[in-house]
């Protein structure tokens, strides 16, 4: 049985006394793209026709060699979730990998996060989403080259922590899931509610049938490292996210002492606020070179 169907919780968890934080707290992103689809418009072809915002000028403190930014998607998406951010990053001129994330447990799928860290010459960037913030909390330790951590509406647990503790309180659980074999899916009908509330129906309703499954016990998995101990980081917290709790979120970010953004938003932050998600990225990159 999925380890959500235990959990009766009905309020973020609390998490150990932060100390002050260091960092500036950013300011809120308010304006959302519009987002207007055709009905018979392809899941393959979905991510492709969400109209970039305008590009400008880059900025002069971006020029000269840049870091490769590598984006771990989370449970119930894949690598094209990141395609809005992916463009906006190349058109500036960044090396982008985004990981197919196996989904598979916390160790595998970290392990799989850390193998293209290492194949990458020169300074990292690692940007995770969702259960992905997870999985860069554990690729990165012990890595050189990463040289910051950016968490969108993410998991950042402490050790001994798991997603599932991190995200009570939230809507996902066992009336908003399906589990076939050993693999979770969020239900159709929710998945516009849990995971993607500021997107068209028809637009979620595609999102929801190509979803991928995350292996039943890759949440409930402990963690065993936290690199935004050592790593500074940037958050981007999604104020209407019904996965993740904003109050979790905050706890987090405050713990790991990130620079921290707000942005009206749901979970699916990189698919329906992908400039504010870039900006948080830009951010990061500024602050580490």
């Amino acid at each position: 049985m999925w380890p959500f169907c235990g959990n009766t919780r009905k309020n973020p968890p609390r998490l150990a006394q932060p100390p002050p934080t260091r960092w500036t707290t950013g300011p809120a992103v308010d304006t959302a793209p519009a987002l207007c689809l055709p009905a018979a418009l392809s899941v393959a072809a979905l991510f492709a026709t969400l109209a970039p915002a305008a590009a400008g000028a880059e900025d002069s403190d971006l020029r000269g060699p840049k870091p490769t930014i590598v984006l771990v998607h989370g449970a119930f998406a894949d690598a094209s979730s990141w395609a809005e951010v992916t463009q906006r990053l190349q058109r500036h001129g960044f090396p982008v990998r985004a990981v197919a994330n196996p989904l598979r447990g916390l160790a595998p799928d970290a392990e799989a996060v850390r193998q293209v860290v290492d194949s990458v010459s020169g300074p990292v960037i690692l940007v995770g989403h969702s259960y992905g913030g997870a999985l860069i909390s554990h690729a990165a330790a012990g890595e050189k080259d990463v040289k910051a951590l950016v968490y969108i509406a993410a998991f950042a647990p402490a050790v001994g922590e798991s997603a599932l503790e991190l995200s009570a309180g939230g809507k996902l659980g066992p009336d908003t899931t399906t589990t076939i074999g050993n693999d979770v899916y969020l239900r159709p009908d929710r998945f516009h509610e849990v995971f993607a509330a500021d997107l068209p129906r028809r637009t979620t309703a595609q999102l929801a049938a190509a979803q991928r499954p995350v292996d039943a016990g890759a949440l409930s998995a402990k963690a065993t490292a936290a690199a935004w101990q050592q790593i500074p980081s940037w958050y981007l917290i999604a104020k209407q996210d019904n996965a993740i709790p904003a109050g979790s979120q905050r706890a987090m970010a405050a713990r790991a002492h990130s620079h921290t953004t707000e942005v009206n938003a749901s979970h699916a932050v990189s698919l329906s606020r992908p400039e504010a998600t870039y900006a948080t990225i830009l951010n990061a990159v500024r602050g580490t070179r």
